[in-house]
């Protein structure tokens, strides 16, 4: 029953900045990883940036110093920051969250339903 929603998504120049939100929704549960990956046309789905429970993130070296990834625990949301946006940039964005619903004894990955980010020259 947890629901996963994205935004933030849409088009912009070469060297803007965009934010993309995730939240999760729908019951009483624990998050522990979060992610945002992404999936230009004719590629494979890729990992950009990754955030532990502890707030340890890790990111693909082609975003690296460009895009940082951070949670609110509160609110059950991941964000990702992105600046210096440049055209191999273009994908659809994917927010992953691991979730453990309340007495629950496993983790299953969530995702979010995919936001299009597109870069212009």
């Amino acid at each position: 029953q947890v629901q996963v929603v994205e935004s933030g998504g849409g088009s912009v120049q070469a060297g803007g900045s965009l934010r993309l939100s995730c939240a999760a929704f729908g019951g009483v549960f624990s998050i522990n990883t979060m992610g945002w990956y992404r999936q230009a046309p004719g590629k494979e789905r890729e990992l950009v940036a990754a955030i532990t429970s502890s707030g340890s993130t890790n990111y693909a070296e082609s975003v690296k110093g460009r895009f940082t990834i951070s949670r609110d625990n509160a609110k059950n949301t991941v964000y990702l920051q992105m600046n210096s946006l440049k055209p191999e940039d273009t994908a659809v964005y994917y927010c992953m969250l691991n979730v453990r619903v309340l007495l629950g004894s496993t983790w299953s990955p969530r995702w979010g339903q995919g936001t299009q980010v597109t870069v212009s020259s």
